[in-house]
């Protein structure tokens, strides 16, 4: 099968000199994220999803486009990881900031990378949304203050309550980072809610065998987090949708984020 030719920017003639007369121009003082992708656009952006989103590996990616006819290796499936992936979890963290509920449930939970342990804070609402997620290589004072002062930017406002379990480093990090105002519970058996919530990070976890670095661990669970909270077909914790319409709310979901992905 022949190489589909590499996209370029439109009106850039393709000639040595051309880019630098184009830079003299104005016109690549932005180069788009999407410039010379041997596939299209939307094909490279359903290998970021689908590897995010799914219990696949990088293998099993490309086998997969390999049946529909597009050859790549599972190095060039990790290579579009770690282009676009940052850039997805950007723009779906955007769409959330200052849709978080006011009272939270806070934990962690160890993930193993290069061969050691690393903890993932993650918080949620009353509800299930997502509140934030941070990998930290220590669990300590530290990097509990970076994640709530983290949450608290994509909240935009400090939470009535927070709900976590007997870590000596949370009631400190609470009043320091969230204010003083904020009424923090702490009790192992009220936080069962983001006990389970965990299980989908570790479902997608368990069939990679752990993180190769800190940095994959790092962008990967970022990544996971964010799209799992905008694909949530639940407005609130409980509530009844129909097959039919979660599948509707999939797909409106699905074609907004990839066209907005693709215009980028």
């Amino acid at each position: 099968m022949p190489r589909p030719p590499l996209r370029s920017s439109p009106g850039v003639p393709h000639s040595a000199t051309a880019p630098f007369a184009a830079l003299r121009a104005g016109v690549l003082q932005r180069a788009p994220p999407y410039n010379h992708l041997q596939y299209p656009t939307d094909l490279v952006l359903l290998v970021v999803l689908w590897r995010l989103r799914y219990k696949l590996s990088l293998r099993d990616l490309a086998e997969m486009f390999l049946a529909r006819g597009f050859v790549c290796s599972h190095e060039t499936v990790r290579d579009r990881e770690v282009r676009f992936a940052p850039l997805l979890t950007t723009r779906l963290r955007a769409k959330r900031r200052g849709m978080v509920g006011t009272k939270w449930h806070a934990d962690e939970t160890y993930l193993r990378v290069d061969g050691r342990w690393c903890y993932l804070y993650r918080a949620i609402d009353r509800d299930g949304h997502l509140s934030d997620a941070m990998l930290s290589e220590k669990r300590d004072m530290a990097a509990a203050q970076r994640f709530f002062a983290q949450a608290l930017d994509i909240a935009g406002h400090a939470p009535e309550q927070v709900t976590t379990d007997g870590h000596d480093a949370y009631p400190r990090a609470i009043r320091e980072t969230l204010g003083s105002g904020v009424t923090h519970r702490c009790s192992r058996y009220k936080n069962n809610r983001i006990e389970q919530d965990h299980r989908a990070i570790k479902q997608r976890y368990y069939p990679m065998r752990g993180f190769g670095s800190f940095a994959a661990a790092a962008r990967f669970c970022a990544g996971f987090e964010e799209q799992r909270q905008y694909f949530r077909t639940q407005a609130r914790s409980g509530e009844r949708v129909s097959l039919m319409e979660r599948r509707r709310r999939f797909q409106d979901s699905w074609a907004a984020v990839m066209a907005e992905l693709a215009a980028a």
